[in-house]
């Protein structure tokens, strides 16, 4: 599998540490097993794993310089695709958050097996906790693999990327209507879309995209606002 996974970064340009190997073996059994037991990834199977987790998780690395970068992975889930970026390059600081204190506990203990246990992984909601003086504004990247419509997401995540910084949302390649639906939103939260980047998956038929939203001003301070109001009026 390690194969799959070098030959795909080296599609990407991306050369992977000494370390990335025996990480994402482990990482992948940790998932499997747990996979038994919880609902964490509809994505099973080592080939699945390694190439639609894994690297899909690793083409953020080639839109941006993230080496000594401050990056939240927001709705991290299993922890994608923020772990993989970890271990792809290890000297990322890196902030995993989602709302199921579960999820969080499983990244925790994938974060202290494949040696990344500088990474922070928070139990909280993402509109609460961008209201936290120490998440607002501070970080240079926001990712999210999350499956809300993309106005939704920019209200969740651009708070805690700094102006000068880059939200980057996964999603598919259909995703058009979202990205004009979300252009008042991202308006209003101090951003411009830079880079819609489409892609395949090394080593499969599997299409993505993945959208730049650079933060050109500050976000108001009131966003983002209660869950509830968002979903209920989205901007």
């Amino acid at each position: 599998m390690m194969q799959i996974l070098e030959k795909g970064a080296k599609t990407y340009g991306l050369e992977l540490p000494e370390t990335a190997a025996p990480a994402f073996r482990r990482y992948f059994e940790l998932l499997d097993e747990r996979c038994r037991v919880m609902n964490l990834t509809a994505i099973t199977g080592e080939t699945d794993v390694y190439t639609l987790h894994f690297l899909d998780s690793l083409f953020l690395l080639t839109l941006d310089d993230f080496i000594g970068k401050r990056v939240i992975d927001i709705g991290s889930g299993a922890g994608f695709p923020g772990i993989p970026m970890k271990i792809a390059q290890p000297e990322i600081s890196l902030t995993l958050l989602d709302a199921q204190q579960k999820r969080v506990d499983f990244m925790a203990e994938v974060c202290a097996a494949v040696r990344a246990e500088d990474a922070v992984c928070l139990h909280a909601r993402a509109e609460e906790a961008a209201f936290d003086r120490g998440m607002r504004d501070t970080f240079d990247f926001a990712v999210s693999r999350a499956v809300a419509r993309l106005n939704v997401l920019c209200e969740l995540c651009m708070p805690f990327v700094l102006p000068g910084g880059s939200f980057i949302a996964m999603k598919g390649t259909d995703s058009d209507d979202e990205i004009t639906e979300a252009g008042n939103a991202i308006t209003k939260l101090g951003g411009e879309v830079e880079t819609v980047a489409d892609y395949t998956v090394p080593g499969t038929e599997v299409t993505h995209r993945a959208i730049v939203i650079r933060k050109i001003s500050e976000t108001p301070s009131g966003y983002p606002r209660r869950f509830a109001k968002i979903q209920k009026k989205p901007l």
